[in-house]
């Protein structure tokens, strides 16, 4: 052991708490929470298996191997299919959030899990433990430092989510404790994801969730066959965290302290608009205004109060979040979104195309929204809505949203989960056989031999 390094790393105090887990033993609570992720998972790479990212991500792969790449004939090595799934499942951005990060675990975690135990251990038990310590190592990250990763300009679902894979497919193989580290440390050196897709609404936070899970996926590999990485990958001088949140001293209790004692991800949040989660109770807020009966045309202006951690990714330059200049911009458009919902009724899939960004009254509405900081805000321990519109009569209306919906304060059922499912797969292009089919696979998919075959073409 070098000088002035601890005893017992970050690392390997979590690896060990990881082995301690046994397969059959997790609270039902956590299982329903990861089924529902597979769900939801599967549902979104169908969804958007014909866009162009999408289509770019799979015509870049070189290899062609045993692993699905769901909702294509193609199949591929067990790293392109974890890239692919993974960058599919988080593209329209309609994909789960924890709260308390924010990160986005599902479009990481189960991509590298299935890949990797489609390849080499096709064991449903051993696949549902790997999705449940991935999805939770990713998410308890998050909290270690908050919000300081993103201030920093990286994308936290990236970063954390190359070591939340790490854990997970570790998990899923079945590797000793060392291996485990090993594969953490690795992973460190892999994690990547700045946010500068805001400047112009480009793919790359598209591919985040999938380069995470295939860098996870390779991470683990590798430590099986020996690899060593550093131990203090977390707490070290030039580790994870002095490098993506500036800094060394964090909450590290928060991710190994009562591992596998409680499960933070039984809270993970399913979203009800595909775009931004903390842009959501806001469009929660503009339907709710347009129901009583307030017209777009009488709005004279709508002030939204805000958390400041959300500024510099959904409300500024005020300008282009007013008028996107592209549908993957206006994801993250807190105008845009919120006169969307208020026009419309709501935020679908459809409110990206070219031609619903141009919608004029749409348009006209979101260059009326402004925004004012509210230090109070709880963001990112809760996700809220304030908006206040002044009409042309001088009257003021005001709508409040007190939590994300679909989240911990609203959970959705499961029978939620499969509606979102079917109207995805739907808007993929899948018939209602597929969907069947799919739903029937998913749901013994944890309990049975891994065969993703009915997730093809």
């Amino acid at each position: 052991m070098a000088s002035g390094l601890p005893q017992t790393t970050v690392a390997e105090t979590l690896a060990q708490r990881i082995v301690a887990l046994r397969p059959g033993a997790l609270p039902d609570a956590t299982i329903l929470k990861c089924e529902d992720l597979l769900i939801d998972v599967v549902g979104l790479c169908v969804t958007a298996r014909d866009e162009d990212y999408v289509v770019s991500a799979i015509n870049g792969c070189d290899d062609d191997g045993v692993c699905t790449a769901i909702g294509h004939r193609r199949t591929l090595t067990a790293g392109e299919a974890a890239f692919v799934n993974g960058t599919a499942a988080h593209g329209e951005d309609f994909d789960d959030t924890f709260e308390g990060g924010p990160v986005h675990a599902g479009a990481v975690i189960v991509p590298a899990v299935l890949a990797a135990c489609e390849r080499h251990n096709p064991d449903g038990r051993m696949a549902l433990m790997g999705v449940a310590v991935g999805t939770e190592v990713l998410c308890r990250l998050s909290l270690v430092v908050p919000k300081a990763v993103h201030t920093a300009g990286f994308h936290p679902t990236a970063i954390f989510g190359a070591m939340g894979a790490a854990a997970g497919v570790s998990a899923a193989l079945g590797l000793d404790a060392v291996q485990i580290v090993d594969a953490l440390g690795i992973a460190g050196s892999m994690a990547s994801g700045i946010i500068e897709y805001l400047a112009e609404g480009a793919w790359t936070k598209r591919l985040h969730a999938g380069w995470a899970a295939q860098s996870g996926l390779r991470a683990a590999l590798l430590a099986r066959e020996g690899f060593i990485g550093p131990r203090t990958v977390f707490e070290g001088a030039h580790g994870l965290f002095n490098g993506f949140a500036r800094t060394t001293e964090g909450d590290y209790e928060a991710l190994t302290g009562d591992f596998g004692l409680r499960w933070v991800i039984d809270a993970l949040a399913f979203k009800l608009y595909p775009c931004g989660t903390m842009a959501q109770p806001y469009i929660d807020c503009a339907r709710r205004m347009a129901a009583r009966g307030a017209r777009p045309e009488d709005v004279v202006e709508i002030v939204c109060e805000v958390a400041e951690g959300t500024v510099h990714r959904l409300w500024e330059p005020l300008a282009d979040k007013q008028r996107p200049p592209n549908g993957y911009s206006a994801k993250f458009a807190v105008p845009y979104l919120l006169a969307t919902g208020f026009v419309h009724g709501g935020v679908g899939l459809g409110a990206f195309t070219e031609g619903a960004i141009r919608d004029q009254r749409v348009l006209d509405l979101a260059s009326k929204v402004k925004f004012v900081i509210d230090p109070e805000n709880p963001y990112p321990d809760n996700y809220t809505g304030h908006i206040s519109a002044t009409m042309r009569d001088g009257s003021v209306i005001e709508e409040r949203q007190p939590y994300l919906r679909g989240g911990a304060q609203e959970p959705l059922r499961r029978q939620d989960v499969v509606d979102k499912f079917v109207l995805n797969v739907e808007y993929g292009g899948w018939t209602k056989q597929q969907s069947v089919a799919a739903l029937k696979l998913i749901a013994g998919l944890f309990y049975e031999r891994i065969d993703l075959s009915a997730l093809r073409g």
